[in-house]
């Protein structure tokens, strides 16, 4: 695919957290010019004063507080909803409005459902702080609609190099690199979406450049992998066999086997085809 500069400014809200640090570049190789916000997004005259400076054609809002299992609750509201709102105020406040802005939320506003291939007709029905911060951030946003559309996307789980330890892939990437002699893990035959942040990245730079109007859509993959399988590549990866013992303490009560998005939404809308299997995205983890 040919490279096509734009020159157009996009400001990264989350710029170094994990999508975020993957996003940028990649957006810069694109030949958008990107900026990293800077300001606290509980800040609101000092998000003012820098969005007023820089005048962003595009915003992509990443920055959240979204480890599930944080303890601060008071936290995860104040930057996921109010820091949300900052923005958006912040961005309708100057005379140069976006042309699109795209809010990050998460497949974790599902909660729990009975279907096992979650699509956007479901009722969100959230079963955590986390989720509920981000339902209430979607269904707050669509306040602003009308002074710029705004593209709400709800991702599944995806991970790749520099994701926190404190996440499953990582934390079993981790015990392989340090040759540990076992690992804690909940049920194995659970099957769920593991995707590559540079495929989510991809669809980012699409969402933000092919498709029009206010909308939100799941961004998933539809395909799955239980915990087993994953150990399974890892030892055939790493040459040596790493010890699993099922915690039950990490065992969720009448957790679903197999969970994952419906893609339907997404490919009508950008048709995208992923470019990374989960052996690339172990290969890249695992070697790096």
């Amino acid at each position: 695919m040919s490279q096509v500069f734009h020159s157009k400014k996009v400001l990264i809200t989350g710029a170094y957290g994990f999508t975020g640090q993957h996003l940028t570049p990649y957006l810069k190789e694109q030949g958008y010019k990107v900026f990293s916000l800077k300001a606290d997004l509980l800040d609101k005259p000092a998000l003012l004063d820098e969005i007023s400076n820089i005048e962003p054609e595009y915003v992509v809002h990443l920055a959240a507080i979204s480890f599930v299992a944080e303890t601060d609750i008071d936290a995860i509201y104040k930057v996921n909803i109010t820091g949300s709102l900052n923005l958006l105020d912040a961005l309708v406040s100057y005379s140069s409005r976006p042309e699109k802005v795209i809010l990050a939320s998460s497949a974790a506003v599902y909660g729990k459902q009975v279907a096992t291939v979650l699509n956007e007709s479901l009722c969100p029905s959230p079963v955590d702080h986390y989720g509920c911060s981000k339902l209430a951030m979607e269904h707050l946003s669509r306040n602003y609609n009308s002074y710029f559309p705004i593209v709400i996307t709800r991702p599944f789980n995806y991970t790749g190099l520099g994701h926190a330890d404190s996440f499953l892939i990582p934390k079993i990437i981790k015990a392989y690199k340090q040759r540990q002699n076992c690992i804690e893990l909940g049920s194995l035959d659970v099957s769920r979406e593991f995707n590559d942040v540079r495929d989510i990245c991809n669809i980012y730079h699409r969402l933000l450049t092919e498709m029009t109007g206010s909308m939100f859509c799941n961004i998933c993959s539809s395909q799955t992998v239980s915990l087993m399988e994953i150990i399974q590549t890892m030892n055939n990866l790493s040459g040596y066999e790493l010890e699993v013992k099922v915690n039950p303490e990490l065992v969720r009560e009448n957790e679903i086997k197999d969970l994952s998005g419906d893609v339907t939404k997404l490919n009508s809308i950008i048709d995208y085809k992923f470019e990374y299997s989960l052996m690339d995205t172990l290969q890249w983890m695992y070697k790096c």
